[in-house]
């Protein structure tokens, strides 16, 4: 049998960086959306000569993850936004109400970098310029987080500076099930925030967390409920309070299991989604950063950056000449299994069959591949 079923991508991408030439709108999915807005001050008022860039990932259809183009509309609008002189703070947000980022688009990953290390490479020059922009940034950043941020999406949103999320988020790593490690940031970033032990269960355990276990854990600055029924905001009802007691320990910020889950998941579905506070938590920040000197404010935010950078600055190479490696293994059969789920009715590989085969020497040919990789289907999923 060969992989001739799984799609390819033969139209060679441009790895040059054409600036606001990637900036789209939020009618032209996918794409990277720069804006400017007014800064505002608490009694809603515009503040003239002052704004606040918004930067969108603006590919809901696909959990906004980003392509390659994206990659180079974020890094140009993260620079355009360091160097404008009337911009106040930097927004960092993905458009609809379900993902900020999934990561890379796997899609694109698949069909086009899959077996082209070289190519993936270049595409990794990029993804660390886009780090860089975030990071080096003259300006504050925050990430504004409207729904999932996992794998790339969870790194890109660690570089930013602040963090505020809607309490329906999910934050999480997803790598070592999918054909990747997170050395896209969250390798260097997680043990500054974490225990080495809990940094490490989060990059290898591929288990997404709430908002409010994020908030516990001191990843994020503010978990916001945006469920509204009847004028009220109501929280997050799948995650357990400081009520629930499991295993003699609070397990706050934990999901909810069994039937209170699927409750809760019912009143999540029926129940509007409103941004309201979301974004008055987000006004609020920038207008405390708006009322600072803003030398001094960023020499401030660079001393707190320079650490996180240290172990990025030190790891980015290698970790990008290693990731594109991987593209020819691992991550080839990883990204295929996802891209092919619809056609096999399985988003991961037979990981036991794939040690199996590993510790009986078998080389990675094609027939391994044949082996681990699941069977399209004679008849598709309903």
């Amino acid at each position: 049998m060969t992989l001739d079923w799984m799609p390819r991508d033969n139209e060679l991408k441009d790895h040059g960086v054409g600036g606001d030439a990637y900036w789209g709108t939020l009618e032209t999915p996918p794409c990277a959306v720069y804006e400017k807005k007014p800064l505002r001050g608490p009694d809603g008022r515009e503040i003239p000569d002052l704004h606040v860039a918004w930067v969108t990932l603006n590919n809901p259809k696909q959990f906004n993850s980003y392509t390659t183009s994206m990659v180079k509309g974020v890094t140009a609008a993260f620079a355009n936004a360091g160097l404008d002189r009337s911009v106040v703070a930097v927004v960092f947000t993905g458009a609809g109400d379900r993902a900020f980022c999934t990561g890379g688009n796997v899609k694109e990953y698949s069909e086009y970098y899959a077996r082209r290390p070289a190519e993936y490479g270049q595409y990794m020059d990029l993804f660390n310029s886009m780090v860089d922009s975030i990071l080096g940034c003259k300006k504050p950043t925050i990430c504004r987080v409207n729904g999932m941020r996992v794998a790339g999406g969870q790194e890109i949103g660690m570089a930013c500076d602040i963090t505020v999320a809607s309490d329906l988020a999910v934050f999480g790593q997803a790598g070592p099930k999918h054909g990747s490690a997170p050395d896209g940031g969250s390798t260097d970033f997680l043990p500054w925030f974490l225990t080495m032990e809990d940094a490490l269960w989060n990059c290898v355990s591929c288990e997404t967390w709430s908002a409010y276990k994020m908030l516990r854990k001191g990843l994020i600055t503010k978990a916001v409920p945006v469920l509204r029924k009847d004028g009220r905001f109501l929280r997050n009802p799948q995650v357990m309070t400081e009520d629930y007691v499991v295993d003699g320990e609070i397990a706050y910020g934990e999901m909810k299991t069994g039937p209170e889950l699927e409750k809760a998941r019912d009143i999540v579905k029926g129940t509007p989604i409103d941004f309201e506070r979301l974004d008055q938590s987000v006004a609020d920040i920038v207008w405390r950063f708006a009322n600072l000197f803003p030398g001094c404010l960023m020499k401030s935010i660079d001393g707190i950056r320079a650490k996180k950078k240290y172990f990025w600055d030190q790891m980015k190479l290698p970790n990008r000449h290693w990731l594109a490696a991987n593209m020819s293994t691992e991550a080839f059969l990883g990204f295929g299994a996802f891209n092919t789920k619809k056609l096999t009715g399985s988003d991961v590989i037979d990981f036991i069959k794939y040690r199996q085969l590993a510790a009986q020497g078998r080389p990675l040919d094609e027939s391994f591949f044949d082996e681990v990789l699941a069977k399209p289907l004679e008849k598709a999923p309903v």
